[in-house]
């Protein structure tokens, strides 16, 4: 294992499916054999409680990682999956964008303290909450990497454009080595027109960047977190299972990973 990479999973926008993405990508990252720790820094919690553990009774969380206040391998959870572990995310996390603020290197909190983790893992994956403020900004600055996810849905390029001028910005001036690695067009309905079109208009206008797994609006994918359960683990046969294992197989395949 050399150093691992660090990803973003980033859109202002609220449910598109982030934490869907997260949990679903880093379930098949480690079915195919990679070792995936995934970071969650919304203070929502919905990729630690997607996971079966409870925001409210952890003490040990990213807000405290981020503060500086305990280093990243004392957060880092054991989820029921082999080969992938979770830092969690709680309520507390809501403060963090306000004591940050005082902090001179406020937006390189994250970064130092992922730092030591890069060994000990191949992709590290961090769920952004649905802003462009500071923990955001945090999550940007530590990643080598952003995936967006857009739901195939009306206004779904709304914000596109201010998040990618948010990236530029933090290259230009605070020195961020982040690449856009793809969208991932998320919540997708064949038998609907808009969703269709959505499809066309990302590729027309985004061509090399589109993931060519596209998710699908799936029952199965939205009812896998209320039993605590990847898609992995609640129903493999599913159309949203098969689309994540194609969006993993994906990214396995552009790093250059041969399985």
């Amino acid at each position: 294992m050399g150093m691992g990479k660090i990803i973003s999973f980033c859109n202002q926008k609220g449910g598109v499916g982030k934490s869907t993405s997260v949990i679903n990508a880093g379930a098949y990252l480690s079915a195919l054999g990679r070792k995936v720790l995934l970071v969650d820094l919304d203070s929502q919690g919905n990729t630690t409680s997607g996971l079966g553990l409870k925001p409210r009774e952890i003490q040990e969380t990213s807000y405290l990682v981020i503060m500086g206040n305990l280093p990243a391998t004392k957060a880092i959870k054991n989820t029921e999956l082999a080969g992938m572990d979770i830092i969690p995310a709680n309520q507390d996390l809501a403060g963090a964008t306000v004591e940050l603020v005082h902090f001179e290197d406020r937006d390189l909190k994250l970064k130092k303290a992922l730092e030591a983790e890069k060994q000990n893992y191949d992709y590290i994956l961090i769920d952004c909450p649905p802003s462009l403020g500071i923990l955001t900004v945090n999550a940007l600055m530590a990643s080598d990497e952003v995936i967006i996810p857009v739901q195939c849905e009306y206004y779904a390029l709304e914000g596109l454009g201010q998040l990618l001028e948010t990236i530029n910005l933090l290259k230009n001036h605070l020195g961020a080595h982040i690449q856009i690695k793809g969208a991932l067009l998320t919540m997708f309905d064949r038998r609907n027109r808009l969703s269709r079109e959505i499809v066309k208009e990302m590729r027309r206008n985004f061509p090399g960047y589109v993931f060519e797994a596209i998710i699908p609006r799936n029952v199965y994918l939205a009812e896998a977190p209320s039993f605590s359960k990847t898609i992995l683990q609640h129903d493999p046969y599913s159309h949203g299972a098969k689309a994540y294992r194609q969006f993993a197989e994906e990214i396995l395949k552009i790093d250059g990973y041969k399985n």
